[in-house]
């Protein structure tokens, strides 16, 4: 998989490409990625990239020239890899970033991510470059870049051999619709609090039973709509739904 992103910062990407999974699967070709700073395709000396709005207001514009041109650039790139390039912009204004949409940007083999600054991007943009839009949340940050890294981590982790067990992304929370269960490890004991029992006895099947009705119980507890949106999705079955309505679920 590869991704191009187009940032005034892209020093950034370091702390996504040098640390952890990210940086590994990286050093094992599991992905590449290259930035595209919109500055180097200015055509004046101080490398303008925002102008004041039309119309008046605060804060600066994101100018459409460099980040046009940055963005086919970028495609051009993948093209020359026989790539077609999916454009997202990072925006509060976007489609939620969900588990499920994660899972459906993994089918490209190219994603162009724009990265943008101030208080917005020409609208031009948007209509003429990006193909989608997407949110991390609803609340407003000074740049795309840590979005995109978001964006980045959550395809990473689920492409094959980038996580030391392949089964850790199928049991990540999200994935059957609901939140993963608790998780224990050594000292058995620690303050007056024990693990449970089930986890010790090396009963598969009991540990598989008990993991689910903890995962449906802690999801009922932090995020009861998920699990009334998994019951309209046909994610519960029988047993599920009766243990969910002895905790008081209906």
């Amino acid at each position: 998989m590869r991704f191009d992103a187009v940032s005034l910062f892209p020093e950034m990407f370091q702390a996504l490409t040098s640390q952890g999974i990210s940086a590994r699967a990286l050093q094992n070709q599991l992905y590449s990625f290259n930035a595209w700073n919109p500055r180097d395709f200015t055509q004046d000396a101080r490398r303008k990239v925002d102008d004041r709005p039309y119309g008046g207001g605060p804060g600066m514009v994101m100018m459409v020239e460099p980040l046009i041109a940055a963005i086919s650039a970028a495609k051009s790139a993948q093209l020359a890899l026989e790539i077609t390039s999916h454009v997202i912009c990072l925006s509060p204004q976007g489609q939620p970033l969900t588990q499920s949409l994660v899972a459906s940007l993994g089918g490209y083999l190219g994603l162009i991510l724009v990265c943008g600054r101030y208080e917005a991007i020409d609208q031009r943009v948007l209509d003429k470059a990006i193909d989608s839009e997407i949110s991390v949340g609803d609340f407003v940050m000074s740049g795309g870049e840590l979005p995109a890294m978001c964006l980045m981590d959550a395809l990473i982790r689920r492409i094959p051999g980038a996580l030391g067990d392949k089964d850790s992304a199928a049991q990540d929370s999200f994935e059957a619709g609901i939140f993963d269960c608790p998780h224990y490890t050594r000292p058995p004991s620690f303050a007056g609090s024990e693990v449970p029992d089930v986890l010790m006895n090396g009963d598969h099947a009991k540990i598989v039973a008990w993991r689910r009705q903890a995962a449906l119980k802690n999801t009922l507890n932090k995020r009861r709509d998920l699990i009334d949106s998994a019951y309209k999705n046909g994610l519960l079955d029988i047993k599920d739904q009766q243990y969910l309505v002895s905790l008081g679920w209906q």
